[in-house]
C-alpha cells in the first residue's frame, strides 16, 4: 500500500432467489482470504498509517440481533471473530461511519476492492461496485487506487498452510472418485453419480462442491460446461466427470473419463492416453520462468504430435495450418491450466512468469464430434522451485488402473 492510504473491503451480498428466499451466501474471496470471516455484511478497514495504532487493522461485523439470530442463526462476537481472523479491532457495523469519515479525512488514497479476474462476465452491480460510486461521491478530491492489483499477488503464491488446505480438498475428491469406480455402470443417470459425490463430499466434512460439478457421459462430453447431469450413461459410452471438493474455503478441482461399463475400447483408449500423453508433457514444462501464454504454445506442439498418431489431423493440416488458429485447436479447444485456490478460476497472472507457490491444474482434453468423444483428465499442481508437486498423485489415473478397479 502507498504511504498514508486506507484500504476498504466489503463482503458480498445476500443474494434474492424468489419471495422472501435466497442464494445461499458466498463470501467475497479477497475478504475471505484476508479475514477467515463468511459472515454476510462484513468489512474489513486497513489503515497502517492511523495515528492510533488501535484502528490501523479494524473487522468490521453487523451487531448480533436476537431475534435475526432466532431466525438465521447464531453472529460473531466480538472475540469468537478475533479468534478466526486474529484482528484484534472489532466494531460494529451501525457504528463505522463515525470511525470512518475521520480516518478518511486523515488519508490521501483510498483502496477499494473489485473483481477483476478476466473470466468474470456478471455486469450485476454488485455491492464493491456500488459502494466505491458511493465513496467516489462522498470524498471526490481523494486519490483511488484498486487494491485487486496487490490481491492478485498475494493470492497467486500459497502458503505451506493454504497447500495443506488444498491437500485435503483433493484427498476428499479423491474418495469421491474410487467411491464412483465402483457405483458406475450401463444405464446409471449421471444426477446419480453427482449425488454419489455430494454425499463423499458431506460424510468427509467438505462444504460441498467447489463449482458446479459437470457430469457428461457419450457427446455430452464435448461440451465444457455442461450442468445439466440428467441423462442416462449408455453401454459403451465413456463419462466425462469434473468436479472437486471445497474444505476449508479452498477449491480442489478433479477431471476424470472413465468408460461407463468398466473396459475402454481399443478407440477410446487410444484417445485416452493420449490425452494422458498431453497431461504428462503439460506437467513436464510447468515450472517457474515459464509463461502460461508461451506454455500454451508449447503444449499445443504435443497435442499436435499427439493427434497426427490418432489420425485426427493430417500433415497437410500442420503444414498448412494458420498460426492464430492452429490445426489442433479443432479437437482441443479450451485453455490447459488455470489459478486455483479460494476460487476455482483463482487469481493469477498469465503474462507474468509463473513462480514457486503457485497452484495450477492440468486439464488438456480431445473433443471428437465425428465420434461423439470428449476424454479429459486434470489433476491439481502446486509449483516449486524445480518442478511441481502432484496433489492428486494418489488418485488413479491410468487407464488399466481405472478398468481394474471399476471391475473389481
Amino acid at each position: 500500500m502507498k504511504r498514508n492510504s486506507i484500504a476498504i473491503f466489503n463482503s458480498n451480498d445476500e443474494l434474492p432467489v424468489n419471495g422472501d428466499a435466497l442464494y445461499g451466501f458466498r463470501q467475497n474471496s479477497d475478504l475471505y482470504w484476508l479475514t477467515g470471516i463468511i459472515q454476510e455484511d462484513t468489512m474489513l478497514v486497513l489503515f497502517p498509517d492511523n495515528p492510533d495504532p488501535k484502528y490501523r487493522e479494524v473487522l468490521v461485523l453487523v451487531r448480533p440481533n436476537e431475534l435475526k439470530e432466532k431466525w438465521d442463526g447464531r453472529r460473531h462476537r466480538k472475540e469468537e471473530a478475533t479468534a478466526l481472523s486474529g484482528i484484534q479491532t472489532i466494531v460494529w457495523l451501525d457504528s463505522l461511519d463515525g470511525l470512518l469519515q475521520p480516518w478518511i479525512h486523515l488519508a490521501e488514497t483510498i483502496y477499494l476492492n473489485t473483481n477483476e479476474n478476466d473470466r468474470k462476465a456478471n455486469l450485476v452491480p454488485v455491492r464493491d461496485y456500488r459502494y466505491a460510486q458511493e465513496m467516489r461521491m462522498r470524498y471526490p478530491l481523494h486519490q483511488y487506487d484498486r487494491s485487486a492489483r496487490i490481491l492478485k499477488d498475494l493470492r497467486a503464491i500459497k502458503s505451506k498452510l493454504e497447500v495443506e488446505v488444498m491437500q485435503h480438498a483433493c484427498d476428499i475428491t479423491e474418495k469421491a472418485f474410487r467411491r464412483l469406480l465402483g457405483f458406475i455402470r450401463p444405464g446409471v443417470y449421471e444426477n446419480e453419480i453427482e449425488a454419489e459425490i455430494i454425499h463423499e463430499f458431506l460424510m468427509n466434512k467438505s462444504a460441498g462442491p467447489a463449482y458446479g460439478s459437470i457430469i457428461a457421459s457419450g457427446d455430452r462430453a464435448r461440451t465444457l460446461h455442461y450442468v445439466s447431469n440428467n441423462q442416462a450413461c449408455l453401454d459403451g459410452e465413456l463419462v466425462l466427470m469434473d468436479f472437486g471438493a471445497e474444505y476449508g474455503g479452498y477449491a480442489a478441482d478433479l477431471t476424470r473419463t472413465v468408460p461407463v461399463n468398466g473396459k475402454f475400447t481399443k478407440r477410446q483408449k487410444d484417445v485416452y492416453n493420449a490425452c494422458l500423453a498431453i497431461h504428462n508433457h503439460c506437467k513436464s514444462i510447468l515450472k517457474p520462468g515459464i509463461t502460461i501464454l508461451a506454455y500454451h504454445d508449447m503444449v499445443g506442439d504435443e497435442a499436435t504430435k499427439q493427434f497426427l498418431k490418432l489420425g485426427l489431423i493430417s500433415k497437410a493440416d500442420v503444414k498448412n495450418e494458420d498460426p492464430e488458429n492452429r490445426a489442433h485447436r479443432k479437437y482441443l479447444y479450451h485453455g490447459i491450466s488455470h489459478h486455483l485456490g479460494v476460487d476455482v478460476h483463482d487469481l493469477g497472472t498469465k503474462t507474468e512468469p509463473i513462480q514457486a507457490g503457485m497452484v495450477f491444474t492440468i486439464e488438456p482434453g480431445i473433443y471428437i464430434e465425428e465420434e461423439a468423444m470428449g476424454v479429459r483428465i486434470e489433476n491439481n499442481y502446486w509449483i516449486t522451485k524445480t518442478g511441481s508437486i502432484d496433489l492428486m498423485k494418489n488418485i488413479p489415473i491410468k487407464a488399466d488402473e481405472i478398468e481394474r478397479l471399476m471391475q473389481k
